[in-house]
């Protein structure tokens, strides 16, 4: 006589009044400062012929990210905060998921490319028109998009096909995997071990490629004579990698562990750290930093 569920019911930030209006205005104002943000930069780099090589064509690629990631979970959450409407049907967060776990797996992967590009570019800046040919970014952003699309049907497909029986009350402001897998009322051991291996081996090759491309990178700084040249190269590097490190840090956190150790509050803010401030802070330091961005910016204006 079990019955499944036909919606759920996101739990938000807040439930007070005044605090729910200025958690609605503080996020509405950085959600659209992400998209002006990104946006901009695609404008620039799709106008500016300048910016047609490799580095920009992957930056683009990023600004595509960080707009789908915020879009996929924070309209939903103003809603709440401003209207009360905490509920979503099952097919909705089903594609909540979906969407999310494809954004956040795509970016995992396309940093590591990145990271591979910057290191061509730095420690064998020569051969790099030979190595990084447009024809060779293509394919590999082809293929970052074709892995994040797979993985994310993946772990959609697996918790989706659980049994939801008793509650619909999801303790997330945004339909995630660890508060739907705590929610299911269906074994769920052998689809977590699925999910974490997957997780797990994808997300560190990621990670080491990253980390790897990196460290070569901050060993060919430290050989430069030039102290004004080690000092750029060190400024930038250090801005990306922190970001990649927040990223990296804050995904692991959330999806390579089992539901056992699901905090509801904690992960709050962590989701907020990858899904909002990450996309944000992205095309400052990626990109308005960057002079040709600038230049490229001014000229559409």
């Amino acid at each position: 006589n079990l019955s499944t569920v036909s919606e759920f019911v996101l739990v938000g930030l807040s439930d007070a009044p005044q605090v729910r209006f200025l958690l609605f205005v503080l996020f509405l104002i950085i959600y659209l400062a992400t998209m002006a943000g990104n946006i901009a930069i695609l404008v620039a780099i799709s106008t500016d012929t300048h910016l047609h090589n490799p580095m920009y064509f992957f930056l683009g690629n990023l600004s595509l990210l960080d707009i789908l990631c915020p879009t996929v979970t924070v309209p939903k959450m103003l809603e709440a905060l401003l209207l009360e409407n905490k509920v979503i049907s099952f097919t909705g967060c089903t594609l909540q998921l979906f969407f999310l776990i494809d954004a956040v797996g795509t970016e995992i992967f396309l940093l590591a490319v990145m990271a591979y590009d910057r290191y061509v570019a730095i420690c064998h800046p020569l051969q790099y028109m030979n190595i990084v040919s447009m024809k060779l970014c293509a394919h590999l952003a082809i293929g970052t998009w074709v892995v994040g699309f797979f993985n994310s049907l993946l772990h959609t497909s697996l918790i989706f096909t659980l049994f939801f029986c008793d509650s619909n009350e999801v303790d997330q402001y945004y339909c995630d995997i660890p508060p739907m897998l705590t929610l299911s009322c269906s074994p769920t051991y052998s689809r977590e071990l699925v999910l974490l291996t997957v997780a797990g081996v994808l997300g560190s090759s990621a990670f080491v490629v990253t980390l790897m491309s990196y460290i070569c990178i901050l060993l060919a700084i430290l050989g430069m004579n030039s102290s004004d040249s080690r000092h750029k190269a060190f400024s930038t590097c250090g801005s990306h990698l922190t970001v990649v490190c927040l990223f990296y840090g804050t995904t692991i956190c959330t999806y390579v562990r089992p539901s056992s150790t699901y905090s509801p509050n904690q992960d709050r803010i962590i989701s907020m750290l990858y899904g909002i401030l990450t996309p944000l802070l992205n095309p400052i330091i990626y990109s308005l930093r960057n002079k040709e961005i600038k230049c490229a910016l001014g000229r559409v204006i």
